[in-house]
C-alpha cells in the first residue's frame, strides 16, 4: 500500500468522533487561562539563550502550558515527561509536534519550575488571575469566608537528608495525627471564588493567619466554629466586618427544644449554608487536580504551587461564566 502512513496522533484526529473528557476540558481551559498576561509576566526572568552554548531554550509558551498540565492532572516531573511522549492531546496543547519538535525532559520541566520558585511567581500568577477575573465583572468584596484544610506530607525518611521534611509538622484531628501542612484560604461568599492564601505547617492553629485571609473591604465573615474567639484578636482590631463564626457543636447540639433555641438552630443551618461554598475550591484542589499530598519539600516550594493552583481553580470554577463572556 502506498501513500502516508498514519501516526498515532493522526489517527486520533481522524478517527475520534466524540471529545473525551480531557480533550474537553483541555479546549476550555485554552479559553479561559489569560495566556498573554502569564507570558509578559514571566517573560522577562526566561532565558532568552541556553547555557554553555546548548540547545536554545523551548519556547515560553509551551513550557507554561506543560507546567499547567503538571498541576491539572499531579503529574510529577518524570510522569509528566513521559505524558507528553504517550498522550497525543498533551502535546497538542504543550504546542509539541512529535516528529519535529523536541519534548521537555524532566530536567528541563524541572528547572522552569525553579524559575517560577525562585522569582516569587506562583503568588503573582494568582494575582494576575484575579484582576483577569474582576475585569470580567467577577469581584470579590462583600463578604469572605475562612478554613483550612490538611494537606499531608510524606513521613518517609527514605530520602537524600534521611529525614522527614523539617518544615512540615504534625497535627491531632479528631482522633487521628496528620503529618504535613495546611492551607488557608479567604473565599469571596458570592461568588466562592478564593481572593486569598497562606501555607503554614499543620500544627499552626486556624486562627493565626486568619487575619491575611481578609482584603479588609468585607462586611461580613464566616468561618466554623475552629475560629471562635477571631473578633476579639489584637489583629482584628480595626476590622469593621461582622463575624459570623459557626457555633461549637457541643454547645449546639444541647439547644433547648425552645422558640430561642430553635431559632439559634436556624440562624446555625443558616451560617453552615454559606460555609459549604469553601468547599468548592478545597474539592477542586485536592479531588479535581489531585494535591492531596506534598511532593516537594519545604513551605515555599508548596506556596508556590498552591497559589498557581488557587489560580487554576478559580479559573475552573468560573469557566462557565468566562466561556459565555469569550
Amino acid at each position: 500500500m502506498g501513500g502516508k502512513q498514519l501516526g498515532f496522533s493522526d489517527y486520533e484526529l481522524t478517527t475520534a468522533k466524540k471529545q473525551t473528557k480531557r480533550e474537553k476540558f483541555l479546549s476550555e481551559m485554552e479559553v479561559v487561562v489569560p495566556w498573554q498576561a502569564l507570558l509578559d509576566l514571566i517573560e522577562p526572568h526566561y532565558p532568552k539563550t541556553s547555557k554553555k552554548g546548548g540547545r536554545p531554550p523551548y519556547p515560553l509558551a509551551t513550557m507554561l502550558r506543560i507546567h499547567l498540565l503538571q498541576q491539572w492532572y499531579s503529574l510529577s516531573d518524570p510522569a509528566m515527561e513521559e505524558s507528553l511522549i504517550e498522550v497525543p492531546t498533551m502535546r497538542r496543547f504543550a504546542g509539541i509536534e512529535l516528529i519535529s519538535d523536541r519534548i521537555p525532559d524532566e530536567t528541563t520541566i524541572l528547572a522552569f519550575r525553579h524559575l517560577l520558585e525562585k522569582h516569587e511567581l506562583g503568588e503573582q500568577i494568582f494575582e494576575i488571575v484575579k484582576a483577569h477575573l474582576s475585569s470580567r465583572g467577577m469581584t470579590m468584596r462583600q463578604g469572605t469566608i475562612v478554613d483550612a484544610t490538611l494537606i499531608a506530607a510524606p513521613s518517609s525518611t527514605k530520602n537524600k537528608e534521611g529525614k522527614r521534611d523539617p518544615e512540615m509538622h504534625q497535627t491531632k484531628k479528631g482522633n487521628q495525627w496528620y503529618f504535613g501542612m495546611k492551607v488557608h484560604i479567604g473565599v469571596d461568599k458570592d461568588s466562592g471564588l478564593i481572593h486569598s492564601v497562606v501555607t503554614t505547617a499543620a500544627n499552626v492553629h486556624d486562627l493565626t493567619p486568619a487575619a491575611e485571609l481578609l482584603h479588609g473591604d468585607e462586611e461580613l465573615v464566616y468561618g466554623d466554629a475552629g475560629y471562635q474567639g477571631i473578633a476579639k484578636r489584637p489583629e482584628m482590631a480595626g476590622t469593621a466586618a461582622e463575624f459570623r463564626v459557626a457555633m461549637r457543636p457541643g454547645k449546639r447540639r444541647v439547644l433547648p427544644d425552645t422558640p430561642d433555641g430553635r431559632m439559634q438552630d436556624l440562624i446555625e443551618t443558616a451560617k453552615a449554608h454559606v460555609r459549604a461554598k469553601v468547599e468548592h475550591p478545597f474539592r477542586v484542589i485536592k479531588h479535581q487536580f489531585g494535591f492531596q499530598k506534598t511532593r516537594l519539600r519545604g513551605l515555599a516550594k508548596n506556596h508556590c504551587k498552591i497559589n498557581v493552583l488557587a489560580a487554576l481553580t478559580n479559573l475552573f470554577l468560573a469557566r462557565r461564566q468566562l466561556l459565555a463572556t469569550g
